[in-house]
């Protein structure tokens, strides 16, 4: 389905009042690679969402936007693994749930996480101690330009900490089409985080682990579909043992997370919360009242409403802290993707 100058209200989980000069649902790669060309004949540029839950548009886009919709999850059991290929439309949740339907365990502590399957990978998205990298075995990727699909193994795909390949060198012109997953039968749960620690690993079960994380996420994020919110603003920041340590004894309750290469992982949403920042309103935009992380648009908020918002948590922050907060949430200019951290400055 291809529309004129349509509204992307539905398709951003802000829900702003923004536009598109082109809007294009795709159900098979053939409409995906006839878009491409459709565009590249216009001279205009073209931006693939999924669900636009991770997406803050600054204004109207001025080109194509193409809706992933491919659908389908297909799984394989060895020995050792299942093995998943699944569409790339496929909504991530849902894909969560369908695994423990049929009594595959793994993915349990990445529930209601808001997005589709395809926009997995360009985050490595994670939460409660798993990141997508751990279960990752491939990312099939569409060339638009030739139409061909190369298979990225794992190791290609350059995961970090809500990082990949596919932010950078594969974002212009490459669609993901669908993701490989190995799910081990061998399964260990994590619980390291938040109310899991209370569950007891001897006997827990992926269902139980599943339903923890869920009350967790309902109790502290609003729901898109009622307040308009792109879930967690910003990354968690990462910062040396040193500047950790400094920052310790002048606040010894600081949540932090020593990582493997020395490094400190500090929990973004404290920080803002110590700013005494929840409920803080710019226009329509707010920071969310139960978590700090999370900004919201709380009445018609303007896109301009939310980055200055964001500017005033990151500049807030700064100063007490010494910390500087990068977005998690991909920026959207008139013709594509902005720094966001540029944005803001």
């Amino acid at each position: 389905m291809s529309t004129e100058s349509a509204s992307l209200k539905n398709h951003n989980t802000f829900a702003l009042p923004v536009n598109a000069a082109h809007l294009v649902i795709a159900e098979q790669i053939e409409m995906m690679i006839k878009a491409w060309q459709k565009a590249q004949k216009r001279k205009e540029p073209m931006l693939v969402l999924g669900e636009g839950s991770n997406v803050l548009f600054l204004e109207d886009f001025a080109g194509t936007v193409m809706i992933n919709n491919l659908k389908g999850i297909e799984i394989r059991e060895q020995d050792d693994a299942w093995h998943l290929h699944v569409s790339a439309g496929e909504n991530w949740h849902h894909l969560v749930s369908h695994t423990l339907e049929c009594g595959i365990p793994g993915l349990e502590n990445l529930a209601l996480i808001p997005g589709l399957v395809g926009s997995a990978p360009i985050q490595n998205i994670g939460a409660y101690g798993i990141e997508l990298k751990q279960v990752c075995e491939y990312v099939d990727l569409l060339d638009l330009t030739t139409g061909e699909i190369d298979r990225i193994d794992h190791q290609d795909c350059e995961f970090g900490y809500r990082e990949s390949i596919f932010k950078h060198e594969l974002k212009d012109g490459f669609v993901i089409v669908g993701v490989g997953l190995r799910l081990n039968k061998q399964w260990s749960p994590q619980l390291n985080y938040g109310d899991l620690t209370k569950l007891d690993p001897q006997t827990v079960t992926p269902l139980q682990v599943f339903e923890s994380v869920c009350a967790m996420r309902r109790s502290k994020l609003p729901d898109p579909s009622i307040t308009g919110n792109a879930g967690s603003f910003f990354k968690n920041p990462l910062v040396s043992g040193e500047t950790a340590n400094e920052l310790l004894t002048q606040y010894p309750s600081m949540p932090h997370y020593p990582q493997q290469d020395g490094q400190v992982k500090l929990a973004a949403g404290w920080l803002i919360d110590q700013c005494s920042l929840k409920g803080y309103q710019i226009g329509g935009a707010a920071v969310h009242r139960q978590q700090a992380l999370v900004l919201v648009n709380a009445d018609n908020a303007s896109s301009q409403d939310v980055v200055a918002l964001a500017r005033h948590v990151r500049n807030t922050v700064a100063s007490k802290f010494g910390v500087w907060l990068e977005p998690e949430v991909r920026f959207i200019g008139a013709i594509g993707e902005l720094n966001a951290v540029e944005v803001l400055s």
